[in-house]
């Protein structure tokens, strides 16, 4: 894909896709072209057969401060109902391929909720996260009240959003919100290697797996249970799934082809 974004950078490495938040003058700033930029390239990426990971993270100093205050703050309520800005938001949820954050210096309001959209963060060890809405008269919109709160549960998170406190990368970590704290001299180098194993998965069953998880934040114990079985005879109309068994009982590594 070629980059003929403005405010985000495009590559491809394999089947890696890199998507990078590209407004380092203003520490990446997110305003609603971004986000629209960010939902277009994973929506590419997500049709494109050669691509099984996709890698989110922040050209500069951090991956993101935040919303672009400059362009909220004179908006009445009304206009920000005919906006319907966060169906964008909403899409990023509709992506099947695992999605890689990679977090370093600040992810603040709005980059913390892009970040909680991701299904795996990574994150520099001095890395920051945090709500800070609550000291500017508002609220998160983008689901960071409800992502947070699933993630860590309603005290911790009712501290967070009250206060605007900022989150450390060790605190991120106990409480499960990131998944590898890692030295920032290293953390893209870790980060890509990773990428690069989660590409040799089988991309049917990572898709599958990807539904399934999502599903038991919402429903029932009995009504996930439904799905994850659906999912799991599913997978068994697969060339991923003979290749796979056939390679365990012939020892040897499996080639997926996501078929």
């Amino acid at each position: 894909m070629s980059n003929t974004y403005q405010y985000i950078l495009v590559h491809t490495d394999g089947p890696i896709a890199h998507i990078q938040l590209n407004r380092p003058k203003v520490l990446n700033a997110l305003n609603r072209q971004m986000v629209s930029e960010i939902l277009h390239a994973l929506e590419s990426f997500d049709q494109d057969n050669d691509i099984r990971v996709i890698l989110l993270s922040g050209v500069g100093r951090a991956f993101a401060a935040g919303a672009d205050i400059d362009e909220m703050a004179e908006v009445h309520s009304t206009d920000l109902e005919l906006l319907n800005q966060f169906t964008d938001w909403d899409r990023i949820a509709w992506i099947k391929k695992p999605i890689i954050g990679v977090v370093h210096g600040f992810a603040l309001g709005g980059a913390f909720e892009l970040a909680l959209c991701c299904d795996l963060l990574w994150a520099a060890d001095d890395a920051e996260f945090g709500f800070p809405e609550v000291n500017l008269g508002i609220m998160p919109g983008a689901g960071g009240t409800q992502r947070l709160t699933k993630l860590v549960g309603k005290t911790k998170a009712m501290e967070w959003l009250f206060t605007g406190a900022r989150i450390t990368a060790k605190e991120a970590s106990q409480f499960g919100i990131v998944n590898k704290l890692i030295s920032k001299e290293v953390l893209f180098e870790e980060a890509i290697k990773f990428a690069h194993a989660l590409a040799k998965q089988p991309p049917i069953a990572i898709r599958y797996i990807k539904e399934a998880v999502l599903k038991a934040i919402d429903l029932s114990l009995y009504e996930g249970m439904q799905y994850e079985r659906k999912n799991f005879s599913l997978l068994f109309s697969t060339e991923d799934q003979k290749e796979g068994m056939k390679a365990f009982i012939e020892k040897r590594e499996p080639d997926f082809k996501g078929r």
